[in-house]
């Protein structure tokens, strides 16, 4: 039987993807533009951070025609650099959005990608948030499928995932055939890389812009003619069993096209890792309720094997910060905050910062969900006193409004030191769905005036 006739997970995807038309989504159109604008909040934080302007210098000699804006920044590139460039700012903080189930970052891959094509080669807004969806679908189920253990395993889930929606969503817009969308997919199989030992250094954003970039550069292949196995993701040798385990079929495929992923999406108030979310809260109770820090002798955080694996670490700079539980608690109990600057490099080599963390200790409680936190302080008195936060602000629990990504946007604006208009941005997003042309909206987003 030819493989075009062999009917598999990229097919049975592909089929969703080029079936499912704008009006199919209604429902998840508000969310959606939620999830965009969080993820022009995250770029714009980190758009002239040095790693950013290292990706722009070192891709710019290689670009072909600038087409596709760089968040943030005056300069364009074309639609592949700019997806990795963009895909990479939006990462790089670790204040990007996530989906609790597999602790996917969804937007940074399939966002960025999209938009740079979709600018490239003028689009509808429309397109552009039905192709969203559908690429944020693609990536979480096979998300899904594998979890935990793949991310267990080491494989960063964000990258390896990532590359699939990104392949779907630009052959969405790309108006391939379903045939075409499930040989992006099987392509996006073969470029799949990413691993969790990288996560304290810009080598992680790297996989994650190579995620956004293959993505689309796979749906490019497959619309020219190039083509991939049926069973590339769940075959003998395919990508699930070569990177872990058997993938679970009915996680990945259940309520396909009547349940929406991107629907349990959640957005974070702390540019940290989400597991550590409740660590935070947890804290920033406990700092109303003890009067003076320099009374605190000890502190123990309580949490999941997930949150000691991820955050039980030394601190040796900003980026170990971000996934510490030490530095959670320095921030929480000293500063009362735990913003854009208590996770710069200043606040990160603070004496007293650094002193506190020497005071935290991790405890391993299964009893408690990723998640979830224990703090107990012991005070010089004698005296201790303990939080727990099942679900910490910005779950699905507390979720973020509109208003706080808006802000949050308005602040990364700031922080990132961007001269692009935050309002417009807003606006911009806000109405996505009725503008004719993507490419001219990006460009009065970057408008000063």
């Amino acid at each position: 039987m030819p493989q075009s006739e062999v009917s598999g997970v990229s097919r049975t995807l592909a089929e969703l993807v080029a079936a499912t038309s704008w009006a199919d989504v209604a429902a998840q159109h508000h969310e959606a533009k939620r999830s965009i604008l969080n993820f022009f909040a995250t770029a714009l934080g980190s758009a002239h951070d040095p790693a950013v302007t290292i990706a722009v210098r070192a891709l710019s000699p290689f670009s072909g025609a600038a087409t596709s804006a760089i968040i943030g920044r005056s300069e364009r590139l074309d639609a592949m650099g700019a997806a990795f460039v963009n895909a990479i700012s939006a990462n790089l903080l670790d204040f990007d959005d996530t989906h609790p189930e597999t602790i996917i970052h969804p937007a940074a891959p399939v966002a960025a990608p999209v938009l740079a094509l979709a600018e490239a080669r003028g689009l509808p807004g429309r397109d552009v948030l039905t192709a969203f969806i559908l690429g944020v679908e693609v990536e979480c189920r096979i998300g899904n499928a594998v979890s935990p253990r793949h991310y267990a395993r080491g494989w960063h889930i964000t990258s390896t995932c990532g590359i699939f929606g990104a392949a779907a969503a630009c052959a969405k817009l790309l108006g391939l055939s379903a045939e075409s969308i499930a040989h992006a997919i099987g392509i996006a199989a073969s470029q799949s890389a990413g691993n969790v030992e990288n996560l304290p250094s810009a080598a992680k954003n790297v996989s994650v812009g190579n995620a956004a970039r293959n993505g689309l550069f796979a749906a490019l292949l497959a619309q020219q003619g190039y083509e991939a196995a049926p069973l590339a993701i769940e075959g003998p040798l395919g990508w699930a069993r070569t990177m872990g385990d058997d993938p679970d079929l009915e996680r990945l495929l259940g309520g396909l096209g009547r349940t929406w992923e991107i629907s349990k999406n959640t957005y974070k108030p702390y540019p940290a890792g989400i597991v550590f979310h409740a660590v935070i809260d947890a804290c920033l109770a406990l700092r109303d309720r003890i009067g003076r820090v320099d009374q605190v002798d000890s502190v123990t955080v309580q949490g999941s094997a997930l949150l000691l694996a991820r955050g039980d670490r030394p601190v040796r700079n900003e980026r170990d910060a971000r996934v510490s539980i030490h530095h959670c608690v320095a921030c929480g109990l000293l500063i009362g905050a735990a913003g854009v600057a208590e996770f710069a490099r200043e606040t990160v080599f603070r004496l007293d910062i650094a002193k506190l963390r020497e005071k935290v200790r991790a405890e391993l409680d299964s009893s408690l969900p990723d998640g979830a936190a224990r703090v107990t302080i012991g005070l010089a008195s004698g005296e201790t006193i303990a939080e727990t936060v099942m679900s910490p602000r910005g779950s699905l629990a507390d979720p973020l409004g509109d208003r706080d990504i808006e802000a949050k946007l308005r602040d990364g604006v700031r922080t990132g030191g961007s001269n692009w208009n935050a309002e417009r941005i807003i606006e911009t997003v806000w109405q996505l769905d009725a503008c004719d042309d993507i490419s001219s909206l990006m460009q009065r987003a970057s408008s000063i005036k």
